[in-house]
């Protein structure tokens, strides 16, 4: 792995260990084991949270930070809709921060309230909240009804931006910082 840390294009809050695809791979392949046994053994819903990390830095203080406000407004949700946590897993790796609950509530109610928050917070286009049901399986914005994520820049579809590679890399992770950062000076 290749550290960022001398490259001075790269700002301090966005610097961290480039992660060769092979372990990002790896790292998705672990989730979706850990999804499967926590499917199993509470044949209850998994909400699965990751992030929106475009290139090969996948962990960096930026990053955390996005992270940590994703974990305290998942909880909130579940705890203010009253909803029973089964089983929350945090995990900080080098290919990303993820997390994984189990919570007792229809996996449809789930994904709604989910895709609200990542529709409403001001860091939410950068978290990406799966649902997967016991019975179905992954549910999509698709089949719920709603509209598809958007392009973190021009707003269309993030599918068909990110298949035609429509804005670089640089573009991309510096309209990612200038939100993270935003959401830091709030106050």
């Amino acid at each position: 792995m290749q550290e960022t840390e001398c490259d001075f294009n790269v700002s301090p809050l966005m610097r961290g260990k480039e992660v060769p695809l092979a372990d990002v791979l790896a790292a998705r392949e672990q989730r979706a084991m850990r999804q499967q046994a926590l499917l199993a053994r509470f044949q209850q819903p998994v909400i699965s949270l990751t992030l929106v990390t475009p290139g090969p830095i996948k962990s960096s203080i930026g990053y955390r930070h996005t992270m940590a406000a994703a974990l305290r407004e998942g909880d909130l949700l579940f705890w203010q809709q009253h909803w029973k946590v089964l089983s929350r897993e945090v995990y900080w790796l080098d290919t990303g921060a993820e997390a994984l609950w189990v919570v007792e509530q229809q996996a449809q109610t789930i994904k709604q309230a989910v895709v609200e928050l990542e529709d409403t917070h001001q860091l939410g286009r950068l978290w990406d909240f799966d649902v997967i049901c016991p019975t179905a399986g992954p549910l999509s914005r698709d089949t719920l009804g709603l509209m598809p994520r958007r392009c973190l820049i021009c707003q269309q579809p993030s599918r068909e931006c990110g298949r035609a590679r429509q804005h670089a890399l640089p573009e991309l992770t510096q309209h990612i910082e200038q939100m993270i950062l935003g959401w830091l000076n709030r106050d």
